[in-house]
């Protein structure tokens, strides 16, 4: 079985090796490596395409131990990977239409509110909401600017994961 994967790894000596030592050590063959350092992601990490060959067992047990290093795997075999974002949203939320909040939210091009968890106060001035956002990898400051806006316009309080 053969898979591509693309990796988002910081542009300081010793990743690459940090990288490709573990999928040997699991048993996958490593079949050709693409790393650009002058192409840079918006985050300003290095994009590096790996194409592994082995059997599944061995592929799954590599995407694990990548995760677990704390490696950025944003797509597998052409498809893009999501992340999700968390952010808590205070104020007065549901006078303030929480269902418009959403549909701001997820007028981003690939970018979907996946959870919503409203905390109702006594004061209806105290509501809470915490929002788990689901975007294609690297959109992160797109979603984050766009709920900013959203609460300066509608005087919330935004409590970011950091």
């Amino acid at each position: 079985m053969r898979t591509n994967l693309v990796l988002e790894l910081l542009d300081v000596p010793g990743q690459l090796v940090g990288v490709l030592e573990p999928i040997g050590g699991l048993g996958a063959n490593i079949v050709t490596v693409i790393h650009q350092r002058d192409v840079k992601t918006e985050r300003g990490t290095v994009p590096v395409q790996i194409t592994l060959e082995g059997d599944e067992e061995n592929l799954d047990l590599v995407l694990k131990e990548l995760e677990r290093l704390g490696i950025s795997v944003i797509e597998i075999d052409g498809v893009l990977r999501k992340e999700k974002i968390t952010t808590i949203l205070i104020g007065n939320i549901v006078d303030r239409d929480v269902k418009d909040t959403m549909d701001q939210i997820n007028q981003l091009q690939g970018v979907r509110v996946a959870d919503l968890d409203l905390k109702m106060a006594e004061e209806p001035l105290e509501s809470s909401a915490k929002i788990i956002v689901e975007a294609d990898y690297g959109k992160r400051d797109e979603v984050m600017d766009k709920i900013h806006k959203i609460a300066e316009n509608k005087d919330f309080l935004v409590i970011s994961e950091v």
